[in-house]
C-alpha cells in the first residue's frame, strides 16, 4: 500500500510532465496547420512576403509595412524547432518565421479563415506548412 505522500509525489511527478512537454510542443510550433495554411495562436491566417530573404534572420517589413502586416511575434527566449526559427526584427523585437521566411497576420483579416492577404500588391503570400 502506497502511502499518501507518494501518491501525491507521484501524480505531482506526472502532472508536471505533461505541463513540460505541453510547453515543448508550443515552444516549438508557435503556429499550426489549418485548411492547408498556417494560422498563429489566435486561429488568424499568416502570411510570407516576397521580399523577406529565406534564412537571412531578418525581417524586411518595418514601420507603416508592419502596421498593416502585424508579425508573428516570438516572447524572448523563445526556442527554436519543427521548421520555426527566430528572426530579428529592425526594432530589437524577435519574430518567428517558418523555414526561414518571418511570418505575418493581415490587418485586413477579420476572423480565423479570412485569406484576403493572399496575392496582396503580388508579393504577399498564404504561409503554407
Amino acid at each position: 500500500m502506497r502511502t499518501p505522500a507518494v501518491l501525491t509525489a507521484t501524480l505531482a511527478a506526472a502532472l508536471l510532465g505533461a505541463c513540460s512537454s505541453m510547453y515543448a510542443d508550443k515552444a516549438a510550433a508557435p503556429a499550426r496547420a489549418s485548411d492547408g495554411v498556417l494560422t498563429g495562436p489566435n486561429g488568424m491566417t499568416l502570411y510570407v512576403f516576397d521580399k523577406d530573404a529565406a534564412g537571412s534572420g531578418k525581417s524586411t517589413c518595418n514601420g507603416p509595412c508592419a502596421t498593416n502586416w502585424p508579425p508573428l511575434m516570438a516572447a524572448a527566449g523563445s526556442q527554436a524547432g519543427g521548421g520555426y526559427s527566430v528572426v530579428m526584427r529592425d526594432d530589437g523585437a524577435h519574430q518567428w518565421a517558418y523555414h526561414g521566411k518571418p511570418l505575418y497576420y493581415w490587418i485586413k483579416d477579420a476572423k480565423p479563415g479570412d485569406r484576403t492577404g493572399d496575392g496582396v500588391n503580388q508579393v504577399w503570400h498564404l504561409a503554407r506548412p
